[in-house]
């Protein structure tokens, strides 16, 4: 019955059914013509896939997200961004990718920091003439930072699915986080260059120091987060709780750019987005369970033990696997379908499981921004008045460097497995 499973969701994919409903529809489908189990096990299983504590952290996450969109926070920090590397060849663009590496450590979402970031820098590039494909795909492709950068949804996600510590896993991202945004600079400088981008004017050291100080309130939120959840101090929902009531605080009393007539609008934004989100938890959870009460998982270990691929091919085909995934395929639900069936093939082989973890979400993130279905394209066109497909031209050789990035760390676990070792008192 797995062809059936298989075959019904690629079949709703195809013909434009959204995720959730995707693979709801499969299972339904499979159980009703295999008579698998009852039809009472269904909702019970989507209720079990939502039932998790550490869960709680997303929708709060996602609302502090929109606040501090709404509050200003944003704008205060293109502003840093511009005193920073404004002057440099390219200057926009590498505003954009520091800006988004930024807005990242706050929102937790691809979608959010693109539409928040690129609200105010593609329309910026297209006045000093970068063109609307080029702004669209380097905005797109920095939008991708905002679920490798904790404090990130799928991170979330993956944690609760591996079983693995949310705290470790949001440490373990920083590096590669960090390692993207500089070969995403890299890149726009050295296009720059040879298209002609000029810079700015170069700030003054008091220019610096004025726009750190108007953005520094935006800046401490992630430190406020993480250093709350590796201090000890709080769990990351009751983190993430902290940063709903922070960014809340400083948008009506400090920025004042968020009344009280907006927390309506505010909130419904978050809501629907939460109600999108969890909807596709619970049934990539309802799917995965089917998966395993058919067998999939043992049957796909079993294969890679029969082929013994090795380690390094293992994560190579692991690599391709997720960034195809990716490209159709919300983060969500590929995170909770394929991680019970890869991870333990990989701890198998000796995999670290907070390493595996930055490798399948780093694979992800590409999915955001590569074509024809992710999320990031279709923000960044929108606002960029230009086609998914000029755009989609524009963002190929990001999706290179992004995936040379994702093997590089693949194969360097240090990348991901050092800091978290540090923090922990490891070696």
């Amino acid at each position: 019955m797995a062809w059936l499973l298989l075959a019904s969701m690629i079949v709703c994919f195809a013909i434009g059914v959204p995720i959730a409903v995707a693979l709801g529809a499969a299972v339904l489908l499979t159980v009703v013509t295999g008579d698998v189990f009852g039809l009472e096990v269904l909702p019970q299983q989507i209720f079990n896939a939502m039932n998790s504590f550490p869960l709680m952290a997303i929708p709060f996450f996602i609302l502090a997200g929109f606040l501090m969109q709404a509050g200003g926070m944003s704008e205060r920090l293109v502003e840093l961004a511009q005193a920073l590397v404004g002057h440099l060849s390219g200057g926009l663009a590498m505003v954009v990718v520091v800006t988004s590496l930024f807005f990242s450590a706050i929102s937790g979402s691809g979608a959010a920091t693109t539409a928040a970031v690129g609200a105010i820098m593609i329309p910026a590039m297209v006045a000093a003439s970068y063109g609307a494909r080029y702004a669209g795909a380097v905005q797109a492709s920095s939008g991708a930072l905002g679920v490798i950068l904790p404090p990130s949804i799928p991170l979330i996600i993956y944690a609760i699915a591996a079983n693995e510590s949310v705290g470790d896993m949001f440490i373990a991202g920083v590096i590669p986080g960090l390692l993207v945004a500089l070969s995403l600079l890299a890149a726009t400088y050295l296009v720059a260059r040879r298209r002609g981008f000029t810079g700015g004017t170069r700030s003054d050291p008091r220019q610096v120091l004025h726009a750190f100080t108007r953005a520094i309130l935006a800046l401490a939120m992630p430190l406020l987060v993480l250093g709350g959840i590796y201090g000890g101090v709080v769990t990351p929902t009751e983190a993430a709780v902290t940063a709903v009531v922070y960014s809340l605080v400083v948008g009506l009393f400090v920025y004042r750019q968020i009344s009280l007539t907006d927390l309506g609008p505010i909130l419904t934004r978050a809501a629907t987005t939460t109600a999108v989100v969890m909807l596709v938890i619970g049934t990539a959870g309802l799917f995965g369970f089917l998966l395993t009460k058919l067998g999939v998982p043992g049957d796909i270990a079993d294969f890679f033990a029969a082929v013994d691929l090795g380690p390094v091919l293992f994560l190579l085909v692991v690599n391709v696997v997720l960034l195809l995934v990716g490209m159709f395929i919300e983060a969500a639900a590929a995170i909770l379908i394929l991680v019970p069936i890869l991870l333990p093939v990989a701890t198998e082989l000796g995999v670290d499981p907070v390493h595996f973890g930055v490798i399948v979400v780093v694979n992800l993130a590409i999915g955001l921004f590569t074509p024809p279905a992710g999320i990031n394209l279709f923000v960044a066109a929108q606002i960029s008045r230009e086609s998914i497909a000029r755009v989609s031209l524009g963002v190929l050789p990001f999706v290179g460097l992004l995936f040379a990035n994702a093997l590089l760390i693949t194969y360097v676990p240090a990348l991901s497995t050092w800091l978290p070792g540090v923090l922990s008192g490891g070696d």
